[in-house]
């Protein structure tokens, strides 16, 4: 049996909205549309995907597995036709992604010159999409902050550099040379937990300090106008905070924070020559340039 794969991404889009009114919206469809499409879906996959009642539209056992094997095999399919959009250019072509305070200039003036006539693409990623580009074709290969989830993935070390916590420059701590997270127990952490995962082992005063309905913050800029507004930390690498110097914000080093581990990362069944030769150089530029403070993946 063939799987439709615009059913799939209706039922992505009800299963990850839990609203078939919203999802119709997001799918620009009239909802009559959308739930004949899964009813479609359920006939076929002869299973019921997803429950409506009075409560509201909960997935069943069999679509939370649906949902898990769809999201992979959706993103290969939009990976393959962006893929297949590059190659009828004619001209060979590889995307790059890098999180912010990483620099890959050298690696691509080296593969450049390497490959003449190369297209290269640059592609920023933030703390949430950095291994989705990968999966969806957005990027071939990319410079990724651990932890990420690596399943399906290549991932190569390239170098780790220290983190600092990023307060206003008025803050009680701002002058010291160094802090501890004990000494940051009161403070408002404007991210992701999981990005700091030495945050969470200091008892439960800092899950306190969250402020409950506040998402995380998830780009830079954001963090940081918010630290210097008051409003909480932030903990960066040294060289993405080298990246966003401001008079109203000052980074400290963390004692007890681990250093930000950089990696390369590409999908695991790609074979590419391409990701194959930016893999060699990367690795090769990050054994001669270690970084020292503010440096990048390039030095």
């Amino acid at each position: 049996m063939d799987v439709d794969l615009r059913k799939l991404r209706y039922f992505v889009a009800v299963a990850e909205e839990l609203h078939f009114g919203r999802a119709a919206e997001r799918l620009h469809i009239a909802q009559p549309v959308l739930s004949r499409q899964i009813r479609a879906l359920e006939d076929e996959l002869r299973a019921e995907l997803l429950r409506r009642d009075h409560r509201g539209t909960e997935l069943t056992a069999v679509g939370e597995q649906l949902l898990e094997d769809a999201r992979p095999l959706l993103a290969s399919a939009e990976a393959l036709v962006r893929r297949v959009a590059d190659a009828a250019t004619g001209v060979p072509t590889l995307t790059i992604g890098f999180m912010p305070g990483i620099t890959v200039t050298a690696e691509v003036r080296a593969l450049t010159a390497r490959r003449p006539g190369l297209g290269v693409r640059l592609l920023r990623t933030s703390w949430d999409d950095q291994v989705e580009v990968l999966r969806d074709g957005r990027a071939d290969v990319s410079v990724v902050r651990l932890p990420v989830d690596q399943q399906g993935l290549e991932v190569r070390p390239l170098f780790q550099e220290p983190r600092v916590v990023m307060l206003p420059v008025g803050h009680r701590l701002a002058g010291k040379q160094a802090v501890t997270v004990s000494d940051l127990a009161a403070e408002h952490l404007l991210q992701d937990p999981e990005a700091v995962p030495e945050w969470r082992d200091v008892a439960l005063e800092l899950r306190r300090a969250d402020r409950p309905g506040n998402p995380p913050i998830r780009h830079v800029e954001e963090k940081l106008e918010l630290v210097a507004a008051g409003a909480g930390v932030c903990v960066l690498p040294l060289s993405t905070a080298g990246f966003y110097p401001r008079p109203d914000v000052v980074a400290v080093p963390v004692e007890d924070i681990g250093p930000s581990q950089v990696c390369l990362a590409w999908t695991a069944v790609r074979r590419s020559p391409l990701i194959r030769d930016f893999v060699e150089i990367a690795l090769a530029l990050a054994r001669q340039n270690r970084p020292d403070g503010g440096r990048g993946a390039a030095g």
